[in-house]
C-alpha cells in the first residue's frame, strides 16, 4: 500500500486532526454525514449548527475558510438542479419578486443545498488533513472489500501514469498542426481516446503479470498497520456525537 502520491486538497500539517488515524476520521465523516441526511428539512437552525461543528474542526485543522470555500465549488452542478427546483416541482406555489415557486421545490432546494453543502464541506476537511495513502489504509482497516482498496489504490497510482501518456499524445498532435476546432475533429479525438484506453488496458495486463510473477495471490500485504487508542477514538467521535444531539433537538424542536 505504497501509493505516496499527494493530491491537491491535502494541506500538510500537525495539527489534533492531521495525527488522527485515517479510520477515526473516515467513520466520523461518515457517521456526521448519516447525521446530516437524517436530520428533517424544517430543522434550519440544526444545519446552522451543523455548520458551526464543522468550523470548528477546520479551526482546530488550520483549515483557511478561503481553501475550504475554494474546494466547495464542486457542488456547483449541484446547486444549478437545487435553483431548477422551485420552478419545474408541483404542489402549492407562492409568489416572490412576480416569480411564482413552488413550496415543495423551495423545501427540495433547501434540502439538497443545505445537506449537500455539509456533507461535501466533510469531505473536503477529511481530505485536506489526510493523504491518499493513510486513506486507503484507513479504509483497509475498516474492513473494505480488500479488491475495492487494491482498485482505489492502482487508480490513485497510476493516474498519474495516464495523465501524462494523454499529455504526451496532445503535443504529438499540436506537433502535427493539429487544434480541434469543430465537430469534424472529434473523429480524431475520439481516435485518440481509444488508443489511450488500449494503451492503459495493455499496461494493466503488463502490471498484473508483473505481480503474478512475484508471488501475488489476489490481496496486498499490509505494511503499515494502524490502530486507534480509545482516546483517539473519543476524540474522533465527538463531531458526529455532538451532530447526533443536534439532530435530536432538531427532531423535538
Amino acid at each position: 500500500m505504497g501509493a505516496g502520491h499527494a493530491h491537491r486538497l491535502y494541506r500538510p500539517g500537525r495539527s489534533p486532526v492531521h495525527t488522527l488515524p485515517p479510520h477515526t476520521k473516515l467513520a466520523a465523516a461518515l457517521a456526521f454525514v448519516v447525521v446530516v441526511v437524517s436530520t428533517p428539512r424544517e430543522a434550519m437552525w440544526a444545519f446552522a449548527g451543523y455548520a458551526v461543528l464543522l468550523a470548528c474542526v477546520a479551526y482546530t485543522a488550520r483549515v483557511p475558510a478561503g481553501f475550504l470555500l475554494r474546494r466547495l465549488l464542486i457542488e456547483i452542478p449541484f446547486v444549478a438542479f437545487a435553483v431548477l427546483m422551485p420552478f419545474v416541482a408541483e404542489g402549492d406555489h407562492v409568489t416572490f419578486l412576480g416569480m411564482r415557486l413552488s413550496v415543495n421545490g423551495l423545501w427540495g432546494a433547501w434540502n439538497v443545498l443545505a445537506k449537500g453543502t455539509l456533507g461535501v464541506a466533510a469531505s473536503v476537511l477529511l481530505a485536506s488533513t489526510t493523504e491518499l495513502r493513510e486513506l486507503l489504509l484507513g479504509l483497509q482497516r475498516l474492513r473494505l472489500p480488500p479488491l475495492l482498496v487494491q482498485i482505489a489504490s492502482f487508480m490513485i497510482r497510476y493516474g498519474d501514469v495516464v495523465t501524462d501518456e494523454m499529455r504526451r499524445m496532445r503535443i504529438a498532435r499540436a506537433s502535427r498542426g493539429f487544434e480541434a476546432r469543430g465537430v469534424r475533429h472529434w473523429g480524431v479525438l475520439a481516435k485518440s481516446a481509444g488508443a489511450l484506453f488500449i494503451r492503459s488496458y495493455e499496461r494493466g495486463e503488463r502490471v498484473h503479470l508483473a505481480m503474478l510473477s512475484r508471488g501475488y495471490t489476489g490481496s496486498m500485504p499490509v505494511i503499515d498497520e494502524v490502530t486507534a487508542s480509545r482516546a483517539q477514538w473519543s476524540y474522533a467521535l465527538a463531531l458526529p456525537c455532538a451532530a447526533l444531539v443536534v439532530c435530536l433537538l432538531g427532531w423535538t424542536l
